[in-house]
């Protein structure tokens, strides 16, 4: 009965961290169905973005990448329990933050799903200008950057009515 009242109570929350899941999902099987079929992947799309596949065994961009089983179980738990400390936080709110936390979430519950299924994250999106090309990242990445940033944003709303 709890269950029930408690996703009955959030469901708009739980649609959300749903729906970034589903996107992020949804974009990597896309990935790895286009590399299965052409042998690898490497899509110019135009002149600033491209899709080149890259299994990321670190954290952000490639950071802290480690052969070493040890370490790589280590900041994986650490990611959980980041993405958990997270998780507590959006349920103390009920504003707009709560739903930039959703975000975040669902886009690390995306990146933790490809460290424990596959032993690294997939990253696949590749912006070049002029030459100069950024981190290779994924969708799951956007999402916690745009939540992040929105996070960032409101502080400084916050900061600037005081």
């Amino acid at each position: 009965m709890q269950v029930k009242i408690f996703f009955k109570k959030n469901i708009l929350s739980v649609l959300i961290l749903l729906g970034v899941f589903a996107v992020d999902r949804i974009s990597k099987q896309l990935i790895l169905n286009a590399t299965n079929s052409l042998g690898e992947l490497n899509i110019k799309f135009n002149s600033i973005l491209n899709f080149n596949l890259v299994w990321n065994e670190g954290i952000a961009f490639g950071l802290l990448s480690f052969k070493q089983p040890l370490y790589y179980n280590f900041i994986t738990i650490l990611i959980i329990l980041v993405t958990l400390f997270i998780s507590l936080l959006s349920f103390r709110v009920n504003t707009y933050e709560k739903y930039c936390f959703l975000i975040i979430i669902g886009g690390s519950l995306g990146n933790i799903f490809d460290r424990l299924y596959y032993r690294s994250v997939i990253d696949f999106i590749d912006i070049n200008i002029n030459n100069y090309h950024w981190f290779i990242f994924n969708v799951a990445d956007i999402f916690i950057s745009i939540g992040v940033m929105l996070l960032i944003f409101q502080e400084f709303l916050r900061f600037k009515k005081k």
